[in-house]
């Protein structure tokens, strides 16, 4: 058994037993083993950034990693953007990152790069595996490492002469440690916080906007007094009716501001304090309120859920969450509008959808159009790098092919994965998409504006627009293997993704939504 065969061998017996790769002359042994273990899927994605992604939709909603398969440092970096997402989603992950052959390093051949930088630089467990005989315990470890609460990426990197060598080794599962109880004594720091009386506020973060952390949080606010938010980009946000419906915190800074108005303490439940995302002039970088004091509930790496079940038990024991009711809203008519196509999801989205987001701009109103929808899963741009919708949605359909994916993309991010649209074709993937199409990098026109730079003219506003020439989406989806159509007007917006739901399979729409910006 070579080193290959082992580490596959062992992935597999570890629970990943999903591949999404995209492998070149180094990787080949490792190719040619997923014959030898059945068990294992390979799911080929053209793009490394289309690989990683799918492999962070997969992990947030399987809760346990898929590798991924990287060519060298390059396809590392190729990889990095959503990477870099996943690492902001605390999605567990396996990555085997091919090298060049130990002997040949030292001859300084065109693809050698510095993979220990690129490893470092997320944050997470990296290791070479230096012979056969040890890539089976590292592969252990990777996974390992990989599911360490709160999640995290495990590198694995993979020197081409250790895949091909005699002598593999597969190893048993490692067994992660559990995350960490909340003491009793910070249970009552809290507590007495939640009794004084003054206005608190509660944000929740990774492992509390889930059932268990939804209807714990509502008990507390019911008997407390205290306002719920969630963190503005959850990794995972179960949401709908028969759930407590909280409100996630605004991306303006302005917007935070407004929300925490008032708010005398503020609980952190695995969440950090809200810092706004970038420096704007004359404005403040931390956005809790002047006065006000935060508190710590839960870090990451403890039992954050737990921890929110046991608050309540001690400051709510009789009392029973706020559920959301079951209620959409009407079809709409007339052209689409950023406010009327978001109507059309919320009327129709299906029961157990899971949706990734990435409609960015012209999103803003999607929250309040589907929290009466049926229950459903959001999967947010946790690292605000763009080009996750596409590849996200194609991991979870992976991960949950028994239940509808519904990505909601805008156009000018569509771009940057616009190649995993073929991998949802290959895999017969069950998403429905739809592109919001308006032309513009929106969002960066109103970032122009708020930053305040003077004297923006023709110039700039050319290097936000995306409609010269138009981008169609449904040529694009067409070729590479995904039917589509164009809607202009909410009735075929209606019409459209209605019959895009309940047909099996891919299938793309573009959305004619002019721009709010």
């Amino acid at each position: 058994m070579n080193g290959a065969q082992a580490l596959i061998r062992t992935l597999v017996s570890g629970g990943v037993d999903v591949c999404f790769a995209n492998p070149g002359t180094s990787e080949m042994h490792f190719v040619a083993a997923l014959d030898s273990v059945p068990r294992m899927r390979g799911v080929l994605a053209l793009f490394e950034g289309a690989v990683t992604g799918a492999a962070d939709g997969y992990g947030r909603m399987a809760e346990r990693p898929a590798a991924t398969l990287l060519h060298l440092g390059p396809g590392m970096a190729n990889g990095l953007a959503n990477l870099h997402n996943a690492r902001r989603a605390h999605t567990p992950m396996v990555n085997v990152i091919g090298d060049h052959a130990r002997y040949h390093k030292g001859f300084d051949a065109p693809l050698e790069s510095d993979i220990d930088a690129l490893t470092g630089w997320l944050h997470g467990w990296s290791r070479t595996s230096k012979s056969p005989d040890e890539v089976g315990a590292d592969a252990a470890a990777a996974i390992a490492a990989a599911l360490r609460a709160p999640g995290q990426i495990a590198n694995l990197v993979l020197p081409a002469d250790v895949s091909w060598s005699d002598g593999g080794v597969p190893a048993d599962p490692a067994l992660p440690a559990p995350p960490e109880p909340v003491g009793d004594h910070r249970i009552r720091e809290i507590a007495e916080v939640l009794r004084t009386g003054e206005p608190v506020a509660m944000l929740l973060g990774h492992g509390t906007t889930r059932e268990r952390g939804l209807l714990a949080a509502s008990r507390i606010a019911e008997a407390t007094g205290a306002k719920l938010f969630a963190e503005t980009f959850p990794a995972r946000f179960e949401r709908g009716a028969g759930l407590p419906r909280v409100e996630r915190l605004g991306y303006l800074a302005e917007q935070v501001q407004w929300q925490l108005t008032d708010v005398a303490h503020l609980i952190l439940v695995g969440a950090k304090s809200p810092v706004s995302f970038f420096a704007y002039p004359d404005k403040p970088s931390e956005l809790v309120p002047d006065g006000c004091a935060v508190h710590v509930l839960a870090v990451l790496g403890e039992d954050t859920a737990g921890a929110l079940e046991h608050l309540a038990d001690v400051v709510a024991a009789d009392t029973k969450p706020v559920l959301q009711d079951a209620v959409r809203p009407g079809l709409p008519s007339g052209d689409l509008t950023p406010q009327n196509w978001v109507d059309v999801i919320g009327a129709l989205l299906p029961d157990g959808a899971i949706v990734a987001d990435e409609a960015n701009t012209s999103g803003l109103l999607l929250p309040g159009a589907t929290a009466g929808a049926p229950r459903h899963d959001v999967l947010t741009l946790t690292g605000g790098a763009i080009g996750q919708g596409l590849p996200v949605a194609a991991g979870a359909a992976v991960a949950c092919p028994d239940r509808p994916v519904v990505c909601l993309q805008a156009d000018g991010s569509a771009m940057y994965t616009i190649s995993a649209l073929w991998t949802m074709a290959r895999e017969g993937l069950d998403v429905t998409t739809v592109v919001l199409s308006n032309r513009s990098y929106a969002i960066l026109r109103m970032e122009l504006q708020r930053v305040g730079a003077e004297a923006a003219g023709p110039k700039a506003a050319d290097l936000l627009d995306i409609g010269r020439p138009d981008l169609d989406f449904v040529a694009l989806a067409q070729g590479m293997g995904v039917p589509a159509s164009r809607a202009a007007t909410a009735e075929e917006l209606a019409d459209q993704f209605g019959k895009a739901l309940a047909e099996p399979g891919p299938h793309l729409i573009e959305a004619m939504v002019p721009s709010l910006f």
